[in-house]
């Protein structure tokens, strides 16, 4: 899908779909108005006779009227109540009607979609995503049920001249954002017997190739072995698949500056282990490693926005499975750091692959390292299915994230990281115990990963409850690519 950036008003560039806004009571928007006039006022006719009231969420489409395409009206609601909430709400109706039509093409007045107390970039990107989102399909698997495909390919914004400059620099930055965005959402829902350690490893080798500033290495189980990651071999012992460390390094500022560390969570299949998970629903477990996939997002559309910052991502990749040689309940291990821990939980993998992981990181002295994970299910209890949780030990840190989800849209919340916790993870046999029990499990989970990280600035992004949609609309968000982006660009 071509997006595109035009100073023409709406009834200009050639488009199968012309796109607009009404506010509540019957109130042309901006880019309407200007319809209306190619129309010889036929949306104003319309109006009047109550065939729109501009309501949120409602939409009128009018058929070629002059030659001049299909008009497309959104509902905008009240201009009082339009808020960058109902400005997102309206581009989702928008982008859901746009992929419904047989047009190839399609022109918006950005401006119509515009809320108080934001710019044109910000409307840019909200109206980008939410087209992107609407088409993505997945359909590698699909034999002769074929998914109905969008036909929808160049979409126009049409913006003010003196706005174009911030427009299309948008414009850009949010097609590479939902570049890297279905990139997470392909990784997230592909079958596990398709994406599994090694082909998540041939994937970071082939987007080296095609970029000259990224460089892959990838650390097998040999390798894992003679490092002495003791935790992620121990999670990857009762697989066929052997376990990866993957490292994507991203060059795209100053030689020496400090990179961002980025550490995907990537159990490509998560049965529990020992600690079996119940049999309902365990075909999601495939999701367990969008915290990885996230971060293969990330690096591509760093990549392809060419952004001016160091970026690193490390993605530590194993399947959990229960062979006669899965680590056991009781078992302890000996982590990369040198400390130990006292296996309780065999489902309780996560952190301990991010563990080495995080301790790896450490050669590049990090400005800042941002593990993401689908890593409790606690997080789910305590914040659904809305936000992501942040926590970690550099208070800045913690803030530049959740400021950048608030402006992407892809939100998230921070909880505490007391030192009071920590007892929760104490063991009688080892350094650490790898659960804390039931009590803010979410909360002792990035405690566990805190022991690792006390070397330098870092965040916990737990993303259990926004990673991927359960029931009938089931598949992988591509969150929190659009927040880290977010974040990397206010860095850049």
């Amino acid at each position: 899908m071509q997006f595109s950036v035009t100073t023409s008003t709406l009834d200009k560039p050639r488009a199968g779909i012309r796109a607009a806004g009404i506010a509540h009571k019957r109130k042309p928007a901006a880019g309407a108005t200007a319809l209306d006039a190619a129309r010889d006022g036929e949306i104003t006719a319309l109006l009047k006779a109550g065939e729109m009231d501009g309501e949120a969420g409602s939409r009128l489409l009018l058929p070629t009227g002059g030659g001049k395409g299909n008009a497309l009206l959104i509902g905008l609601g009240a201009k009082k109540d339009f808020d960058a909430r109902a400005a997102r709400k309206a581009a989702q109706t928008l982008a859901a009607a746009l992929v419904e039509r047989p047009a190839t093409s399609a022109v918006i007045a950005v401006a119509d979609f515009q809320p108080r107390g934001k710019d044109i970039a910000w409307t840019v990107h909200t109206l980008v995503a939410a087209i992107s989102d609407a088409a993505y399909r997945f359909t590698p698997f699909k034999g002769k049920e074929k998914t109905t495909p969008v036909k929808l390919e160049k979409i126009q914004l049409s913006v003010e001249r003196d706005e174009a400059e911030a427009a299309k620099r948008a414009c850009s930055e949010a097609a590479a954002i939902a570049t890297g965005v279905n990139r997470a959402k392909d990784l997230g829902n592909t079958p596990p017997n398709v994406c599994y350690p090694e082909s998540l490893a041939d994937t970071a080798r082939e987007m080296a190739k095609q970029n000259k500033k990224l460089k892959t290495t990838v650390l097998d189980e040999k390798d894992l072995e003679k490092l002495g990651a003791g935790a992620i071999l121990a999670v990857g012992k009762g697989s066929e698949r052997p376990p990866r460390l993957i490292a994507m390094e991203y060059s795209g500022g100053n030689k020496g500056d400090a990179p961002v560390v980025l550490v995907g969570k990537g159990i490509t299949f998560d049965t529990g282990g020992i600690s079996l998970k119940p049999g309902a629903e365990m075909d999601e477990m495939k999701y367990d490693m969008c915290g990885a996939a996230s971060v293969f997002g990330v690096i591509e559309a760093c990549c392809e926005l060419e952004l001016p910052i160091n970026v690193i991502g490390v993605v530590t990749s194993a399947e959990n499975m229960p062979d006669g040689r899965a680590t056991r309940p009781g078992d302890i291990i000996t982590t990369l750091s040198g400390q130990t821990v006292e296996i309780l939980n065999t489902d309780a993998e996560g952190r301990l692959v991010l563990a080495d992981a995080l301790t790896w990181v450490e050669r590049y002295k990090p400005k800042a390292v941002i593990d993401i994970a689908t890593l409790t299910g606690a997080c789910i209890i305590a914040l659904g299915h809305q936000g992501a949780a942040v926590l970690g030990n550099n208070e800045r840190l913690a803030k530049g994230l959740l400021a950048a989800g608030e402006e992407s849209g892809d939100r998230a919340w921070q909880l505490p990281l007391w030192p009071e916790y920590q007892e929760q993870l104490k063991s009688n046999f080892a350094d650490m115990a790898n659960i804390g029990g039931r009590p803010a499990g979410t909360i002792t989970a990035a405690c566990f990963l805190s022991r690792y990280t006390e070397d330098y600035t870092w965040a916990h992004v737990d993303i259990a409850g926004v990673a991927w949609k359960s029931g009938k609309e089931k598949g992988a968000t591509g969150r929190p690519v659009p927040m880290l982006m977010r974040y990397l660009l206010d860095q850049a």
